[in-house]
């Protein structure tokens, strides 16, 4: 399902913890890099996506989804929209249950075929905006 509104967006961010998280750059300096900072101080499991590193914040880093040795819930792409279809494939060769894709990604075909297989799918938002928006206490 394509999900546009807050419980949607709270449902997958309560009971998604393992984000897989495409494109993750080991620059301070890179949105992703603060991103994927937070979501670990919150308590997530931020798995690294980028064949060019081997560790990024601590945390090994794999070339691709499948490469991945652990179930991922959701896989978090910080790439170009023309990249997300092979993206979204994987996501679903892998059993991910949900695609995020973040603010200014957008693929109306690879989401729908996301969600075709039973994925949540956000697009064009950032869960290190969502979370203290919707969690702030």
């Amino acid at each position: 399902m394509i999900v546009t509104d807050d419980a949607g967006i709270r449902r997958i961010l309560e009971n998604h913890k393992v984000i897989a998280m495409v494109g993750l750059s080991p620059k301070e300096d890179r949105p992703s890099f603060h991103v994927a900072r937070y979501l670990i101080a919150q308590g997530y499991t931020v798995i690294p996506v980028n064949p060019g590193q081997r560790e990024i914040l601590g945390q090994a880093c794999y070339p691709d989804l499948k490469s991945i040795p652990v179930k991922v819930d959701m896989v978090d792409v910080f790439r170009k929209s023309e990249d997300v279809p092979p993206i979204a494939a994987a996501a679903i060769a892998i059993g991910a249950k949900s695609l995020w894709l973040q603010l200014g990604v957008f693929n109306r075909e690879a989401a729908e075929q996301a969600a075709a297989a039973g994925l949540d799918v956000v697009m064009d938002r950032c869960p290190k905006i969502e979370h203290p928006r919707l969690f702030a206490k």
